[in-house]
């Protein structure tokens, strides 16, 4: 297990060896956390947030959806199979590092283009004022997630920094659950938000017991519908007052067939 230090004092953690899911009781629903706000929070009987983690591409920053088109045309994979699962899948390390090389040259190329959501910077100075633990847990490389870091979040702490040579990735909720152990909570991710654009960020979070939150568009508004995902947004800021009130899910626990649907909908028109 290894790190190293950004110039920004950013840790950026990289594991070459898998690291175990972790059991635990997953919270019922709909999900609740206390309100940020110190009176309301003091006077609410909902568990205290313990932190944040955030995915990176289409969620810390636009999507780059290109990108996965023009990898799996250097890999020379349909785009059924998984990146990652095929290239740990090849037979010899030389084959593995040569295809891992070739999606971190997509990936580079990819990171100079790099533009933030709207409301990143609002939603992060609001969580440093109000003294919530940022992570990342992310399938890219570091060099995209420090480049992005540098460029639009200077001064802004994310601890732990999970990669892609970290294993299991997303969908396995292993990265998150190493975020809540790094920040001693117990009860695996069950204090945590998850903030995402994917499937792999909604399951990650389901499965480690955190909230998840889909950061929705025209591509992943299906991804509302999904039993995985518990909270609906189009804009980074719009986290602000939900926090600030108090969080609340929208998937009950005894709904079989939630609407969530009609919930991205009425994101995207107020999008």
């Amino acid at each position: 297990m290894t790190s190293r230090l950004l110039s920004l004092q950013v840790p950026i953690f990289k594991y070459f060896r898998v690291y175990p899911s972790m059991p635990f009781e997953k919270p019922g629903r709909p999900r609740r956390f206390a309100p940020l706000q110190p009176e309301k929070g003091r006077a609410s009987d909902a568990p205290k947030l313990q932190g944040i983690v955030f995915d990176v591409d289409g969620t810390l920053c636009e999507p780059q959806t290109y990108m996965f088109k023009e990898m799996r045309g250097a890999l020379g994979i349909p785009k059924s199979v998984d990146i990652l699962e095929h290239i740990y899948s090849l037979p010899t390390l030389e084959q593995q590092n040569n295809a891992m090389k070739a999606i971190q040259e997509i990936e580079g190329r990819a990171m100079l283009a790099q533009k933030p959501q709207a409301g990143l910077v609002e939603l992060m100075q609001y969580l440093d004022s109000r003294g919530v633990q940022k992570g990342i847990c992310t399938r890219n490389f570091d060099k995209p997630v420090s480049h992005l870091i540098t460029k639009f979040l200077n001064g802004h702490v994310f601890h732990p920094i999970i990669t892609r040579e970290f294993r299991p990735p997303k969908p396995d909720p292993a990265g998150i659950l190493h975020i809540a152990q790094s920040w001693a909570l117990s009860d695996g991710g069950t204090g945590l938000i998850m903030v995402g654009d994917s499937m792999d960020d909604m399951t990650a979070g389901y499965r480690a017991g955190a909230a998840t939150v889909l950061l929705v568009n025209e591509v992943n508004a299906h991804l509302a519908k999904h039993e995985h995902t518990d909270l609906c947004i189009t804009r980074l800021d719009e986290l602000i007052p939900i926090l600030e009130d108090g969080f609340v899910g929208e998937i009950d626990q005894g709904e079989e067939n939630p609407d969530t649907r009609s919930q991205a909908e009425s994101a995207l028109e107020r999008k």
